[in-house]
């Protein structure tokens, strides 16, 4: 049983490290908040299930294609530690805009009666599935991590986990929209930014260790 632990908390790290960063889907999902509370739970736990839908698909191919590239495990690792590390110096480098945009650049309106909290969910649902940058994170991360994820049981336990763990942001995300009644500010944003993509940054770095 403990050593589910370890692709457990991989996947927990891994939720919150695509979850954490305040993007345009997030900041829709403070806005649904402030005005439909039901619906923003909804809408919350949709984002959560594209993340966990991602992270399965990748779970599953991701053992195969490290499976195929067998013999240069290493270099796999380096480059999924690239792209993880391209993707974390773009969103950090994001966050530096993140204050000078916010009240220029306004996220798309949500309608302005609220709707029932399933259309809600699909509406979320289609939003995060278009997000690259979600498929990109899963690919490379379960690639470079196919020997650790190989098996039904740790390959379950780590969806799990990034489901668990982006859930739970998005509904505390929720619940302090709601309790505030106020557009998180631009500091907010750019600190989710800093803390969300320096997980991925770290991430990168544990997996590209040690070097070949």
């Amino acid at each position: 049983m403990t050593e589910m632990w370890t692709p457990a908390l991989a996947g927990a790290a891994a939720g919150l490290g695509v979850a954490m960063p305040l993007g345009a889907v997030g900041v829709l999902l403070v806005q649904q908040a402030m005005r439909d509370r039901r619906g923003a739970r909804a809408a919350a736990s949709a984002v959560a299930f594209v993340d966990m839908v991602y992270a399965a698909v990748a779970t599953a191919l991701g053992p195969l294609v490290a499976a195929a590239l067998s013999g240069v495990e290493a270099w796999v690792r380096l480059v999924s530690a690239a792209v993880l590390l391209g993707i974390a110096a773009h969103g950090l480098r994001a966050s530096r805009h993140t204050a000078e945009s916010a009240g220029s650049a306004e996220p798309a309106a949500l309608p302005q009666q609220p709707q029932t909290a399933g259309r809600t969910f699909l509406r979320f649902t289609a939003l995060t599935f278009i997000n690259p940058t979600t498929a990109l994170y899963f690919a490379a991360l379960t690639t470079a991590q196919g020997a650790a994820l190989r098996g039904a049981a740790a390959g379950t336990v780590f969806v799990a986990g990034v489901f668990v763990a982006s859930l739970a942001w998005q509904q505390v995300l929720v619940a302090a929209s709601g309790a505030t009644g106020a557009r998180a500010s631009a500091r907010v944003r750019t600190w989710t930014f800093r803390i969300g993509y320096g997980l991925v940054a770290a991430y990168a770095v544990k997996l590209a260790l040690p070097l070949p």
